[in-house]
C-alpha cells in the first residue's frame, strides 16, 4: 500500500465511528495537500437524507460531538431544528476524534450530477467577473473567491492569502475539474485559448450579452431570483439570435450584469455565513467555539503581519 493508500485508508476510518451516511467528502488543503503532515485538521461533509434519525443515532454513540447543553434540553431534535432554522442546514463541529478502522463509502445522493451543475454555475459567474482577457490561474482564483465574497469570517478569522493558496496548492485539480466545460466553452466560442511560456493557458472570451445571457442562465436560481427583483425581467436576445419568452433576466451592459451578480452573491454569502457561524456556536459549545476561533483568528493575523 503507497502513501496515497494510507492516507485514504486513515480518511475512510472516520465513518466508523459514526452512523451510515448517505454521502461522504473530504475538501479543503488536507485532502490535497503538498505538505500532508502539515495540517492537523480534516474537513468533512457527510449528507444524510433524515438528519433527525441520524443525529439520534449519533448521540447514543458520540453524544460528546454536541454541546452538552442540545443533549440536555433537546436532543436530536434540538440540534437539528438549530441546523434548520438558525443555520443553513449544516451541522458544525471541529475536533472531532476517531480510531484507525476502516469502513466503504456509498454514495446515492447523487452528488455527482449536482456537483457538476454547481461547477458550471462557478464557472460562468467567475467569467461574467473577469476582465476580457485573463490567464488559467485568475480564472480559478476568481472560482475560488466566489465562495468567499461577504464571507463574514474574511474581517478577522480567515488568512488574507487563502484563495491564492487554495489555486496554487491544488492547481491540477482545478485543471481537471473544469476542463470539460473549458472545452465545451471553446467549442461554442465563448472563449479562445493561447499558451504562454510557462505552458499555462492566456484566456480571452466573448462579452457580448447573447453570452452574458447565457451565463446568467447557469446561476442558481436563488441568485437569479435576487438579481431578477433588483432588475426585473425582460425580452433578451437568445445565443441563435431569437426573442426570449420573457422570463430571462435582460441587462443593458455587461457591466451591469456582473455587477447585479456580485450583489447578490454578496448577499448570499453574507447571510449563510453569519446563520452559520451563529448556529456553529451553539451546537459545539462555548470552548470549543473559542478553541476554533482563536486558532482562525491567530492564522489570519499572522497571514496580515506577515511580509
Amino acid at each position: 500500500m503507497d502513501n496515497k493508500d494510507t492516507a485514504h485508508s486513515h480518511l475512510l476510518s472516520f465513518l466508523n465511528a459514526i452512523p451510515p451516511v448517505d454521502f461522504w467528502c473530504v475538501y479543503g488543503s488536507t485532502l490535497h495537500s503538498t505538505d500532508p503532515g502539515k495540517s492537523t485538521m480534516v474537513d468533512y461533509i457527510l449528507g444524510v437524507s433524515d438528519p433527525l434519525q441520524w443525529h439520534s443515532e449519533n448521540l447514543k454513540m458520540n453524544a460528546d460531538h454536541y454541546a452538552s447543553w442540545m443533549v440536555l434540553l433537546g436532543g436530536a431534535k434540538l440540534i437539528t431544528n438549530i441546523a434548520d432554522k438558525l443555520g443553513v442546514g449544516v451541522h458544525f463541529n471541529p475536533y472531532v476524534t476517531w480510531n484507525d478502522k476502516v469502513n466503504m463509502l456509498v454514495d446515492n445522493l447523487d452528488i455527482e450530477t449536482i456537483n457538476s451543475v454547481n461547477l458550471r454555475a462557478a464557472m460562468s459567474a467567475a467569467l461574467l467577473l473577469l476582465l476580457p482577457k485573463f490567464t488559467e490561474e485568475d480564472l480559478y482564483a476568481k472560482i475560488c473567491s466566489l465562495s468567499y465574497m461577504g464571507d463574514v469570517r474574511m474581517l478577522f478569522a480567515e488568512d488574507r492569502n487563502k484563495v491564492k493558496k487554495i489555486v496554487q496548492g491544488q492547481f491540477d485539480l482545478f485543471q481537471s475539474m473544469y476542463k470539460p466545460f473549458l472545452e465545451e466553452y471553446e467549442g461554442k466560442d465563448f472563449l479562445r485559448f493561447s499558451s504562454s511560456k510557462n505552458q499555462l493557458a492566456n484566456i480571452s472570451q466573448d462579452c457580448g450579452l447573447p453570452v452574458t445571457h447565457s451565463h446568467i442562465s447557469f446561476l442558481p436560481p436563488t441568485v437569479r431570483s435576487q438579481m431578477g427583483m433588483k432588475i426585473g425581467k425582460k425580452k433578451v436576445i437568445s445565443e441563435s439570435g431569437k426573442v426570449g419568452n420573457g422570463n430571462e433576466l435582460g441587462f443593458g451592459s455587461r457591466e451591469e450584469a456582473a455587477k447585479c451578480m456580485q450583489k447578490a452573491l454578496r448577499r448570499t454569502v453574507m447571510v449563510s455565513s453569519a446563520r452559520q457561524a451563529v448556529s456553529g456556536l451553539l451546537t459545539v459549545g462555548g470552548v470549543k467555539a473559542a478553541r476554533y476561533l482563536t486558532s482562525k483568528m491567530c492564522k489570519a493575523w499572522r497571514s496580515w503581519t506577515r511580509t
